[in-house]
C-alpha cells in the first residue's frame, strides 16, 4: 500500500529549502505499464505526480490528453482501477488526480474522497467544480483529508483571486493562458502574469501549468512561480511509444533546467 505523503508540506520544504517544483501529468490507466511511468518521473525528480482519471468528455484538455484518455478507456481504465493501481505504486513523493466532477458525483463525494486517501492519494483536482458550489466535496475532502488544488484563470479578478487561494489546499494551480491543456511553442505572456498576481494573494505553493511544454519555458515561467505543471508534452511521448525511460529522460531535463536556475541564480 502506498504511504499517504501530503502536498503541501512536501512542496513548501521544497520551496522553503531553494528548490523549483515539478509536477509531471500521467494519465491514469494509459497502457500496461502506466504505474512504471508514474515511479519512473517521480525517480526523475518530480516534487509531486498529477495523475489524471480518464473520462470521456475532458473539457479542459487538449487533443493530446484526449486522445490519451480514449486510448485509457478502451484498454479498460476506470476511476477505481486507476485509483486502486496507484495503492501499490510507492513513488515516494506526493499523488494527485486530476477528475471531472460527473466521476467525483457518480461516486458518492465521501466515499471518493476516502478511496483516495485509502490509496495513498493526497490530493484532488476538479476543474469544472466552481468555488460556488464547492461546498459539499470541500467538507467530504476535508474530513477524509484530501488536499483539493483549485484552478486560477488569467480573467480571474483579484478579488475572487483571494477566495480561491483561501480555500486551496496543497498548492495553487495558476492556469497560464486561457484555452484547453496542449503544447505551445512559445510560453504566453500571461503565464509569469498569473504567477505574479497569485503570489500577491497566497503563500501558498504557486505552479503554473497549461501552456508549459519545455525546459526553456518551464525556466522561464518560474521566474515568477514557485513551480511548473507539464502535461501534454510529457503525454505526447507515451502516446507516440515512449515508456518509462522516455518519460524519465523527459522529466529529467526540465528538472535539471530547474535546478539550473539555482545555481545560475
Amino acid at each position: 500500500m502506498t504511504e499517504l505523503r501530503r502536498v503541501e508540506p512536501a512542496l513548501r520544504a521544497a520551496r522553503d529549502a531553494g528548490r523549483k517544483l515539478l509536477v509531471p501529468y500521467v494519465t491514469g490507466g494509459l497502457g500496461d505499464d502506466w504505474c512504471d511511468v508514474v515511479a519512473a518521473v517521480a525517480a526523475a525528480g518530480a516534487d509531486a505526480i498529477e495523475v489524471g482519471i480518464p473520462f470521456s468528455d475532458p473539457v479542459m484538455d487538449g487533443p493530446t490528453i484526449q486522445e490519451a484518455s480514449v486510448r485509457a478507456l478502451a484498454h479498460g481504465a476506470t476511476p477505481a482501477s486507476v485509483v486502486s493501481d496507484l495503492g501499490e505504486v510507492d513513488a515516494g513523493v506526493p499523488l494527485v488526480v486530476m477528475t471531472y466532477y460527473n466521476l467525483v458525483f457518480r461516486g458518492g463525494h465521501r466515499r471518493f474522497a476516502r478511496s483516495l486517501v485509502d490509496d495513498g492519494v493526497a490530493g484532488a483536482i476538479v476543474p469544472d467544480l466552481p468555488l460556488d458550489e464547492f461546498a459539499d466535496w470541500a467538507r467530504a475532502a476535508d474530513d477524509a483529508g484530501v488536499e483539493t488544488i483549485l484552478l486560477a484563470a488569467p480573467t480571474t479578478p483579484d478579488d475572487r483571486l483571494a477566495e480561491i487561494t483561501a480555500r486551496c489546499r496543497g498548492f495553487v494551480y495558476g492556469v497560464g493562458l486561457m484555452g484547453v491543456t496542449g503544447e505551445r511553442v512559445s510560453l504566453s505572456a500571461s503565464a509569469a502574469t498569473m504567477a505574479k498576481r497569485l503570489k500577491a494573494v497566497t503563500d501558498l505553493p504557486v505552479l503554473i501549468g497549461v501552456g508549459v511544454s519545455t525546459p526553456d519555458q518551464a525556466v522561464e515561467v518560474c521566474g515568477e512561480a514557485d513551480g511548473v505543471i507539464v502535461g501534454s508534452a510529457l503525454v505526447r511521448r507515451l502516446l507516440d511509444g515512449g515508456g518509462p525511460e522516455a518519460a524519465a529522460a523527459f522529466v529529467g531535463e526540465l528538472r535539471a533546467a530547474l535546478d539550473g536556475m539555482a545555481t545560475s541564480g
